[in-house]
């Protein structure tokens, strides 16, 4: 299983959130690549990176971000946040991306979001699959859409995604811990998809019952940032 240190966006900055709220946002770092480098110091691969001025936007906002910490290091970046068309997936890749993740999209424009596959690749698109009291959530959680999840996912497995990262909002941000019933059950239903669990990882504890399910990765943000979990016990891990 992947451990995939997350860095959020705004403004250019590292910050966190709770729950998805715009207005509860805590700023830990004004250099992201500063931190990307410490994760990649600590032997970590992986980096989950989301504009979250994109998901709000009509366009992605902070590549330039995405561009640099490419340039620096050699972590696996998937990045998401504001992907909405041809063009803003280009230029994730031109930036650097080896992956890049869609939710609304993929809620609001299927035929777009499967184009995606198409060209790039299942291996390099991730499907977006948030979940807010059941329903699928859009527009930076900012929206429920009618969806229910588990139609949601069966429907784009068929469709060929091989990847879903999957946050309950309701657990994200608030270090009390992660919906690993929620994660239970989607890999006893969906064996076949490489889940990432997402949103409320709070202890190594954690880590240890998400890879006993089989999750393919699990994304780790704002207990590095508090210190619930240290950089030098995932070396451990």
């Amino acid at each position: 299983m992947f451990i995939i240190p997350a860095i959020d966006i705004i403004a250019g900055k590292c910050v966190r959130l709770s729950q998805g709220d715009y207005t509860q946002v805590t700023e830990y770092h004004a250099d992201p690549l500063e931190i990307a480098k410490q994760f990649e110091g600590a032997g970590l691969q992986r980096l989950h990176l989301v504009d979250l001025d994109g998901a709000r936007s009509a366009r992605i906002v902070n590549y330039p971000v995405l561009e640099r910490i490419a340039s620096n290091t050699n972590l696996h970046i998937d990045f998401g946040g504001g992907i909405k068309s041809d063009d803003d997936a280009r230029i994730a890749f031109e930036s650097g991306a080896q992956q890049i993740t869609g939710g609304t999209i993929a809620v609001t424009n299927r035929e777009l979001f499967l184009g995606w596959i198409n060209r790039y690749g299942s291996e390099r698109i991730i499907l977006g699959a948030d979940v807010k009291e059941g329903k699928v959530a859009i527009s930076g959680w900012q929206e429920q859409s009618a969806l229910d999840l588990d139609p949601f996912l069966r429907d784009y497995l068929q469709l060929g995604v091989q990847y879903a990262i999957c946050t309950d909002v309701s657990k994200d941000g608030l270090l009390q811990g992660s919906a690993i019933e929620r994660y239970q059950h989607l890999r006893s239903t969906f064996p076949d998809l490489k889940l990432i669990a997402s949103g409320g990882v709070s202890s190594i504890a954690e880590l240890d019952q998400l890879h006993e399910l089989g999750c393919y990765g699990v994304i780790v943000g704002k207990a590095l940032y508090e210190g619930k979990i240290l950089l030098k016990e995932l070396k451990m891990w």
